[in-house]
């Protein structure tokens, strides 16, 4: 479990040192309620009981708010917001504001999801569209650093499970989203090698 919440940090590094260096540029509404939602989501699962579990759903909201702080700190590492990117924002925040209405762990975890995704559409959709602006490794960390959930729960529950459940999800269509055409062109190159063409 420490050791994924320090492969999250790492992660998150690594993904600031490409932001200095002007390969990435973060969509801020994105880390910043990446950050939010975790938080919400560890307070509600530890409101209900849960202990160790809820480890790696907290350091999957500090490492995106590391990320929206940093990129205050270079110009270069910034993405002009759209109108979608402030609409998935504005959602995301609803949903919050529905959680703290609820004061119900199960429904204030399913909000939290529910704010994630948004918070999620506008990245998604820019690493589908610019794959290169996007770093894939706190993805690919994303990917395993929950599972330790699985691993540390003493009872599989909703309020466990749900988002760690959640992020495994994301993080692979983001990680697909922003391999996608590397991986056409590696098709290509085989088909055409394959065929014997130039």
């Amino acid at each position: 479990m420490f050791v994924a919440a320090f492969a999250a940090l790492l992660a998150a590094l690594v993904y600031v040192r490409s932001m200095f260096r002007g390969q990435t540029k973060p969509n801020r509404v994105t880390w910043l309620m990446w950050s939010i939602a975790p938080f919400i989501a560890t307070f509600a699962a530890v409101s209900s009981g849960v202990t160790w579990a809820a480890v790696p759903v907290f350091m999957s909201g500090l490492s995106p708010f590391l990320i929206f702080t940093a990129s205050f700190f270079n110009k270069r590492a910034y993405w002009k917001l759209s109108r979608f990117d402030y609409v998935c924002g504005v959602l995301s925040a609803l949903a919050l504001l529905l959680w703290y209405l609820t004061q119900n762990p199960n429904v204030a975890i399913v909000f939290a999801i529910v704010s994630d995704a948004l918070a999620a559409a506008p990245t998604l959709l820019k690493a589908w569209r610019r794959p290169e602006t996007e770093s894939p490794w706190p993805c690919v960390v994303g990917v395993f650093a929950p599972l330790t959930s699985f691993l540390v729960a003493s009872v599989w529950t909703f309020s466990a499970l749900a988002f760690p459940t959640y992020l495994i999800g994301l993080n692979i269509l983001l990680v697909f989203s922003m391999s996608k055409k590397k991986i056409k062109t590696q098709v290509v190159f085989t088909k055409h090698a394959f065929l014997g063409k130039e």
